[in-house]
């Protein structure tokens, strides 16, 4: 499983970046490579690219951040105007290279390579099929059970019922970029879970997880790949073909993409992140405002709600000033050993460090996205009232996290979260704030103008919309039955 959010500070992380293209006249591989720098924010534990020339398939994987995995020699090597990229967080598999990504096949109908974003929740009982029908495995992620289930479909069908028939048998999370031979793929599961966006650039297209990654490649957001869709691009750039393969009464978005994981300045399910985020910060005030001398974000994720929420405050009259009063150390990376408790402790006064003439002597409101495990919190309270506040309220841009994430996120187990089994006033007695209050479900839904219903709230409430085991669901679904499958 993967290490908390930069620097081990105790945050949520985020399962993978994926991204595809199809160019005319030129080699793939550097879009690729600028694109999955725009998403580095997804994964830093692998980064990979596969390419096709049209003859033969080329590819480099390696452990590590983007710019450490490729070599100016790596990039000039994998040749062809076709090719996929990933970066990896890992929630599912092994922290090694047999997990890293984009994991390819070859097989008698040509070669295949893959890119997810998501988790499956049935993928051991496709596994235990396939390996009974003579499928070797050399990973014990869920893409390769995805690379594997297609590889067999594509023996029998053509591309799009293959890709119909192996959507058919998986459940959970998923946005795909695949590569049969040349051909690229982008696919998003039927509840549109995970994000997935269609680009346009000069000489092709792109599909990739955020609408960043097309613009660093001077590209122009095309519109999201639907829930359910399957877009297929068309050799040398031409264009592309969608398909919608699989239609839902009503898809199950990620809030938490909105709330955390998405850089600002992409643009998700129509919504720019930036604006959404200011939108909650405006809605924190409404619901649970405070008068205080300053409110300051947790950088960077608290930074547009504390501004959208000071802004809210001094329409309503407030005079709370908005300050950066949390200077973050960016060199402390989230490989940073702390082998004791002591040293553990201390991880948040290397990785942030308070402005004393904006703390001191004042009272102050700190705005986060999330209380996880309630850690960084409580020392972050700590830090501040040992620095002269005289008091810190909190407030935190998204509703108490109860339940673990199954989609790709790798939340925590319930033992861990704070707000498993403790009330926000317990909560707010354990980080020893003077008050805390969290946004409510309704604000998030508002602030995306979308019915509560059509968004994945699993880990704020404990239903979700997929089939897992011993836990509730938030509508009627059924995992698939899948043949061969041990109990």
């Amino acid at each position: 499983m993967s290490c908390g959010r930069d620097g081990d500070l105790g945050g949520p992380t985020e399962k993978c970046g994926v991204v595809g293209a199809s160019l005319a006249g030129r080699d793939a591989a550097r879009p690729l490579y600028y694109s999955l720098y725009a998403l580095q924010h997804r994964g830093q534990e692998s980064a990979g690219i596969v390419t096709h020339d049209g003859f033969q398939q080329h590819d480099h994987v390696s452990m590590g951040l983007v710019g450490d995995a490729f070599s100016e020699a790596d990039i000039d090597g994998l040749k062809g105007s076709a090719g996929i990229g990933h970066v990896r967080y890992p929630t599912a598999g092994s922290v090694d290279k047999s997990c890293a990504q984009p994991f390819t096949v070859s097989f008698k109908s040509g070669s295949l390579a893959l890119s997810h974003n998501g988790n499956l929740v049935n993928s051991e009982e496709i596994r235990d099929e396939l390996a009974g029908k003579g499928h070797a495995f050399t990973s014990d992620g869920d893409t390769e059970v995805i690379a594997h289930d297609l590889a067999r479909n594509l023996l029998e069908e053509d591309l799009v019922r293959a890709v119909k028939r192996t959507m058919s048998r998986i459940h959970g999370s998923y946005s795909l970029a695949i590569m049969h031979d040349e051909t690229v793929l982008g696919v998003r599961d039927p509840e549109g879970n995970r994000p997935l966006v269609i680009g346009e650039v000069e000489d092709g297209y792109v599909i990739a997880s955020e609408s960043s990654a097309i613009d660093t490649i001077d590209g122009e957001l095309v519109r999201d790949v639907r829930p359910g869709e399957l877009v297929v691009l068309r050799p040398d750039g031409a264009g592309y073909d969608t398909y919608q393969l699989v239609e839902r009464d009503r898809p199950a978005h990620c809030f938490f993409e909105h709330v955390y994981f998405a850089r600002p300045d992409s643009v998700i399910d129509d919504n720019l992140v930036y604006e959404v985020r200011r939108e909650l910060g405006r809605k924190l005030w409404e619901e649970s405002g405070i008068e205080t001398d300053v409110v300051m974000p947790v950088p960077d994720s608290g930074r547009a709600f504390a501004s959208g929420y000071a802004e809210a405050a001094q329409e309503d009259g407030s005079n709370v000033e908005f300050a950066e009063g949390l200077m973050k150390n960016r060199y402390v990376g989230r490989t940073f050993i702390m082998p004791t408790q002591d040293e553990r402790e201390r991880a948040v006064r290397l990785k942030l460090n308070p402005i004393k003439s904006t703390v001191e002597g004042r009272t102050v409101t700190i705005i986060d996205d999330s209380i996880v495990r309630g850690t960084t919190s409580t020392q972050l309270v700590r830090l501040l009232k040992d620095c002269g506040a005289e008091e810190v309220h909190m407030r935190i841009g998204a509703p108490p996290i109860v339940a673990p994430c199954y989609m790709g996120i790798n939340m925590a187990t319930r033992e861990e979260l704070i707000a498993s089994d403790k009330s926000v006033e317990e909560i707010r007695e354990a980080i020893s704030a003077d008050s805390l209050a969290y946004l409510s479900k309704e604000a998030i839904a508002d602030a995306l103008s979308v019915s509560q219903s059509d968004l994945c709230l699993g880990c704020v409430t404990g239903e979700y919309p997929y089939d897992i085991d011993d836990e509730e669901t938030d509508r009627d679904v059924t995992r698939p039955v899948i043949d061969g499958a041990s109990d």
